[in-house]
């Protein structure tokens, strides 16, 4: 369950990978404050009723433990400083969690559109590819160890991920997301709130994970899919931005409701002593075209990288 991903452009691959693995498992971090507010709110279910409906609209218990492995392919929008600015309505957020600096690098000016890749297996494996410039970018972490090669930065060698990268890896939830089997996962669950996300009606949830991380994510009231999650916050201009995702056109794969477009909202920064925020940053968009559950992979797909994958293709 986890889908996750959203992305800029090549300078920030590092976050790309984590982004879109949001798309299988709702992956994240960063707490979000917010009171418990009745008033106008749907059915009052307790939280793990709200998980349950959700994990039977998704597919259901038993097909979500049949998955072994999922594929997915598509583009996804980079850069673009020319795209339309959207407007953006600021939340009220409390401290940033999981914080994690990017490379630096020219961004493009304008939006472009860049094949990708995701491939998933259980236990927590992961590998992320991303065609850039005629060249190929990778991302692959076996559940333990992690690697990347960014020719795009001109760093032809494999690179293993930083502390706080593995750190993140480690934290992310199972391809079935963290609210399949969550109890045996180790994570708590709390409703901290009712709130209208674009005009529905949606649970939100605290989810504690094992390893002490929280992390919200937003139930819709009807259809009891996933609408939005916290995404990883991004240091733009000195500043981390929170960042939103939100699931959008689900269609059936294997009887799995997976959402095949993603849109992440990277917020403005609130000057909290000026009372002002800076100016709005575009959303980014991630059109999925194909889903494969339980492809068969090799197992050489999760293990270090070979510098040949940078080659560049004519």
């Amino acid at each position: 369950m986890q889908r996750v991903i959203q992305m800029q452009h090549a300078r920030e691959f590092q976050m790309l990978g984590k982004l879109l693995a949001v798309t299988i498992a709702l992956g994240l971090a960063s707490t979000m404050a917010a009171a418990l507010d009745t008033s106008g709110a749907p059915d009052k279910l307790s939280a793990s009723e709200i998980a349950e409906k959700n994990v039977s609209a998704r597919g259901g218990l038993q097909a979500w433990r049949a998955v072994q492995s999922i594929s997915e392919s598509g583009k996804l929008g980079a850069g673009g400083d020319n795209r339309e600015h959207m407007p953006i309505v600021l939340p009220a957020r409390g401290k940033e969690a999981g914080r994690q600096s990017l490379p630096a690098s020219p961004r493009l000016a304008h939006e472009a559109e860049l094949p990708f890749e995701l491939e998933m297996q259980r236990p927590r494996k992961q590998r992320f590819e991303i065609q850039f410039r005629g060249q190929t970018a990778l991302q692959v972490y076996d559940g333990k160890n992690g690697w990347k090669l960014r020719p795009y930065l001109n760093r032809l060698e494999v690179e293993p991920y930083t502390a706080d990268e593995l750190k993140i890896a480690s934290m992310q939830s199972e391809l079935d997301g963290p609210l399949v089997d969550y109890a045996a996962k180790g994570t708590r669950l709390e409703l901290a709130g009712f709130e209208k996300v674009e005009g529905r009606d949606t649970y939100k949830l605290k989810l504690t994970l094992q390893s002490g991380q929280s992390m919200h994510l937003w139930i819709d009231a009807q259809t009891f899919l996933e609408t939005k999650v916290e995404g990883q916050p991004r240091r733009l201009d000195g500043k981390m931005h929170p960042v939103e995702i939100y699931y959008r056109d689900y269609r059936s794969v294997n009887g799995l409701q997976i959402p095949f477009l993603l849109e992440t909202r990277v917020l403005p920064f609130e000057d909290a002593e000026q009372q002002k925020s800076v100016s709005s940053i575009p959303a980014e968009k991630i059109v999925i075209e194909k889903v494969v559950v339980n492809p068969k992979l090799e197992a050489s797909r999760f293990t270090k990288p070979n510098t040949d994958a940078a080659t560049v293709r004519h």
